[in-house]
């Protein structure tokens, strides 16, 4: 490997910025960035080759935002993530995590799996050249991806970003908006809203039904679930899923049947937007949660490269340039031709498992 110093001087003395020429480098170290690092290691790359970049090494927002919520994916798909990369080593772990514990045809808390994801972060750690920091800018010189943090700057021949995704929000006068993360967490959720608060939720998804399950069990005055279409429950075929990456499953599902299909609960309202009583409904509402989905975090580019089409069936953005994970999920077919983006543990283990060899020669 060869390794190029540079030398720059600050108000508070000499900061050292080390600029090391990569074959490979992640950006990202949630489930997605974690899996593309093992499989790269898989594949042959040798890992002192290989460059991660993340801020925290912490699981991504998967373990930093979402751990207290319940999961709709099962134990077992979990576990076969673990057990998926042989670079991971899972079976080396120092003792068993309470997660290979459960039952593996049931669903867990996200908490429950973020232990293993941060021990297995720790040991891929151990191999490949590690950057602890954000990054923030990133450009093509002379065949080069080059990624900017605040205080290094990394060469890399080839570049994965498995740089997550944002929550879409809206804003409307008045009304104090509640983050989804803090929604979705009940014990900070009880800390910003009482008795006086009347809720609006917007949203028919997974995340906006967990926020109405948080509210109904808090003394809120009132919650109004704003919403554009039915919500829809993921059905259990023989080898596939119907609506698996839209539908409702778990908790959510359960908690719908019983209380959305039927008689609603005393505090809780649903109106459809298009509705002629939105504005009125919404004039009742002084805070609100937007569980409207997900858009891909601004990638970290140069101006020229902003608007990089995604494959999302090869995940090839541009020579050299992968992405992988939430912000770029594989588009397929299911069985009975619904186009669906999915979006998971052991989805995007998958898609890996099908893609880094066309990867790897593609940048050959």
């Amino acid at each position: 490997m060869s390794f190029f110093f540079k030398l720059g001087i600050e108000k508070n003395g000499i900061t050292l910025l080390m600029i090391r020429d990569l074959d490979w480098c992640v950006i990202g170290a949630g489930p997605a960035g974690i899996a593309a690092v093992g499989k790269l290691i898989d594949l042959g790359v040798p890992p002192e080759r290989i460059g991660w970049m993340d801020p925290h090494f912490a699981a991504g927002d998967f373990g930093r935002k979402w751990n207290r919520v319940p999961s709709n994916t099962k134990v077992d798909l979990f576990l076969r993530y673990l057990n998926a990369a042989a670079s991971f080593e899972f079976k080396k772990r120092p003792h068993k995590f309470p997660l290979e514990e459960m039952n593996p045809a049931e669903n867990c808390w996200l908490q429950d799996v973020v232990a293993p994801l941060e021990w297995v972060t720790q040991e891929l750690r151990k191999k490949v050249q590690s950057f602890v920091g954000e990054a923030m800018a990133l450009s093509l010189y002379q065949n080069r991806w080059e990624i900017k943090t605040k205080d290094v700057s990394v060469h890399s021949k080839n570049v994965i970003l498995a740089t997550g995704s944002e929550t879409k929000g809206l804003a409307y006068p008045g009304v104090e908006t509640i983050p989804l993360d803090t929604a979705l967490h009940p014990e900070k959720l009880a800390h910003i809203v009482g008795q006086k608060d009347t809720v609006a939720v917007f949203g028919s998804s997974h995340s906006a039904l967990l926020v109405l399950a948080n509210l109904i069990d808090l003394p809120v005055k009132k919650v109004v679930n704003f919403y554009r279409s039915p919500h829809r429950y993921a059905v259990y075929m023989e080898d596939w899923i119907l609506y698996d990456d839209i539908g409702l499953k778990g908790f959510t599902a359960h908690w719908a049947k019983k209380h959305l299909d039927g008689k609603l609960p005393e505090k809780l309202d649903r109106v459809l937007v298009s509705d002629p009583t939105f504005d009125e409904s919404l004039a009742l509402c002084n805070k609100a949660v937007y569980a409207i989905g997900f858009e891909r975090r601004k990638l970290p580019v140069l101006e020229q490269y902003e608007k990089l089409h995604y494959d999302d069936r090869t995940g090839i953005i541009a020579p050299g340039l992968f992405g992988c994970g939430i912000a770029f999920p594989q588009a397929r077919f299911n069985k009975i031709g619904h186009l669906e983006h999915r979006v998971g543990l052991w989805k995007f283990m998958d898609y890996l498992n099908s893609i880094i060899p066309i990867w790897i020669k593609y940048s050959n």
